[in-house]
């Protein structure tokens, strides 16, 4: 089950059913069947206030990810900043809707197993994305 919560921001503009059907086909591309997952949109300021109490990092992110897989069931709760995705938008010059579908589905890509870290995995992670993003337009 996906859950799409706020807090202290506005919920965005998302179709719920499609996002959830599309997240769906992607996990199971991966393998991957969809467990509990919870999306929370919020501001700068809680993400920043999340990742210095979970994570011990002293910096604002679009996503952090939670991730509480068993075998090949994807279970997370994903924080979103939704100020950071206007940001990221403004700043990569692309769409909000098409920056936050590509955050949205950058936390089902980690709970699938690919990592961004690492030397070469930032543009693995990048195609995975864009194929992603490539079906939801369809």
């Amino acid at each position: 089950m996906i859950t799409y919560q706020t807090e202290g921001v506005e919920m965005p503009h998302i179709k719920k059913r499609e996002i959830t059907e599309w997240i769906k086909t992607i996990a199971e591309s991966y393998g991957k069947k969809v467990g509990e997952i919870a999306y929370i949109f919020c501001s700068d300021e809680k993400i920043l206030e999340v990742n210095r109490q979970y994570l011990q990092h002293d910096y604002y992110t679009d996503i952090i990810t939670f991730d509480y897989t068993e075998g090949n069931r994807i279970s997370g709760d994903l924080f979103i900043s939704l100020d950071t995705v206007r940001t990221n938008a403004e700043q990569f010059k692309a769409s909000y809707d098409n920056e936050l579908h590509r955050v949205i589905i950058h936390g089902i890509l980690h709970l699938c197993g690919i990592d961004d870290k690492g030397p070469g995995e930032r543009e693995i992670m990048e195609t995975a994305e864009n194929k992603a993003l490539a079906l939801l337009k369809e």
